[in-house]
């Protein structure tokens, strides 16, 4: 029978994540005090701004335990910090994790967690450096806090879209939406680990350095990462840069695995495209002039599809143009978590 947390008690699996770090994590530099007191510290470097994000994720919130193993979800709830760093052009440094665990959970199930955390930070040189462990009652949780650092000057914003400006996306947005309605709609819970799509919701990809190389590079005005829908979060970029936007429909991208479902399931993809999805694309706006040269910066990195998608305009909202030519108005909304 396998060893559960309240086998091994709270300092016990204190100890355990304090040897699988030592073992499987990183030194990141700069900390000058790690894992064993109440704080861990670091030296912030000069010229650099530091930069905080944190993202919970809690069981049958955000994941659905049959269809998504320990691993991947450690792996899943650090990509979404990452992405957050990434999307300001900035470097991941330092994990704080506060892990809620019922005390029948598995004590492997634990350590796994930790292994899929430290498989998205030690290829970027970040480490955990810290957090808190706590008991739950009904669901398991993860939250995390990830600090990064950014050149001052190079820092993306929400707020430097202007009208004219190109609207780029990277990758193929909707596709993680597409996942979860498999699973959701799953009942005979078959395997789905290999369906491409589920794959693009459980085991998301983070594009921290093309964020980075994008803000090196000066061409963007604006950038976020694609959290909570295509449509929402570019809304996101619209309210604070004071602007509108146009989306032309048939520019959306369409991965090979979307164009299926046209024929076998009869979804409307482009509901899935534009509507709530958590893909950690990015959403980029640029001066026109700068669309190929940003296409070229990422091209450097990785192999990552840059598509145009439309244009920002001016304060107006943000409408979708279908092959009519008729432009649709669209509210801006994304995932809510109290809805």
């Amino acid at each position: 029978m396998s060893q559960t947390l309240a086998d091994i008690g709270e300092f016990g699996m204190i100890r355990r994540i304090h040897k699988l770090i030592d073992q499987e994590g990183i030194n990141a530099p700069g900390v000058t005090l790690g894992i064993g007191d109440d704080c861990a510290a670091f030296k912030p470097d000069e010229g650099f701004e530091v930069i905080v994000t944190c993202d919970c994720m809690v069981e049958g919130r955000h994941y659905l335990t049959d269809y998504i193993s320990p691993f991947h979800l450690g792996r899943r709830s650090m990509v979404m910090n990452i992405s957050d760093i990434g999307a300001m052009g900035g470097i991941p440094l330092y994990a704080l994790v506060s892990l809620g665990l019922k005390k029948e959970t598995p004590v492997k199930d634990m350590e796994e967690i930790y292994r899929g955390l430290m498989r998205e930070l030690n290829p970027l040189g970040a480490a955990v450096i810290g957090g808190n462990i706590t008991g739950a009652d009904y669901s398991n949780f993860i939250n995390i806090t990830l600090i990064g650092k950014v050149e001052k000057s190079r820092m993306m914003r929400r707020s430097g879209a202007r009208a004219g400006d190109a609207i780029l996306v990277t990758g193929y947005p909707g596709q993680a939406a597409a996942g979860l309605k498999r699973i959701l709609g799953n009942h005979q819970a078959s395997d789905l680990s290999k369906d491409p799509l589920v794959t693009a919701y459980n085991m998301p990809i983070h594009r921290a350095r093309e964020g980075r190389a994008i803000a090196l590079s000066g061409f963007a005005t604006a950038m976020i990462d694609i959290s909570d829908g295509l449509v929402g979060d570019l809304g996101h970029i619209c309210e604070e840069s004071n602007v509108g936007a146009e989306i032309t429909r048939n520019k959306l991208p369409l991965s090979e695995h979307m164009r299926d479902l046209i024929n076998t399931q009869g979804w409307d993809i482009y509901e899935m495209i534009t509507g709530e999805s958590d893909d950690y694309e990015l959403i980029i706006t640029c001066a026109p002039d700068n669309k190929e040269r940003l296409g070229s910066v990422i091209a450097e990195i990785s192999d990552v599809p840059v598509t145009e998608i439309g244009n920002i305009t001016a304060p107006d909202g943000i409408k979708i143009i279908t092959p009519d030519g008729v432009r649709h108005p669209v509210r801006p909304v994304g995932w809510d978590h109290f809805k």
